[in-house]
């Protein structure tokens, strides 16, 4: 898996991605989540903004599934706490994914043994429709 990107301004998230928990942006003024995280609400445009732990779980609202090479699935996932972001949905059968599937946050080393890059939350079906 590539490295991603960090700023310091997320320094936050990416600690709390190493220790297996998903943190998101929540307003204070308009009582909105958010992610991708950002200074600002997006809603509302308010700098009071705080991380706060989501559940990590949700509904598969897109996805592609590439086969060429070493398959995989990029997704975009709705939150149970409301925004949708962009991930890859893992430890799966490819065929058996479909829209509106619950899944649940699983993190998964970036970078390899000789480069090793952040924890990134990815997602993988849930045992059960209803977690």
């Amino acid at each position: 898996m590539a490295i991603p990107e960090t700023h310091p301004e997320h320094e936050e998230y990416w600690r709390a991605a190493a220790e297996g928990k998903l943190i998101i942006k929540h307003c204070e003024s308009c009582g909105e989540y958010h992610h991708y995280p950002r200074v600002l609400c997006p809603f509302c445009k308010s700098e009071k903004t705080t991380w706060k732990e989501a559940k990590g779980t949700g509904t598969i609202y897109t996805y592609s599934v590439m086969r060429k090479g070493s398959p995989y699935v990029i997704a975009f996932v709705t939150l149970d706490e409301g925004p949708r972001m962009m991930t890859n949905i893992i430890d799966c059968d490819l065929d058996e994914l479909h829209i509106d599937q619950r899944v649940k946050v699983a993190f998964m080393q970036s970078g390899n043994q000789n480069n090793p890059g952040p924890c990134v939350p990815c997602f993988t079906p849930s045992m059960t429709e209803n977690s």
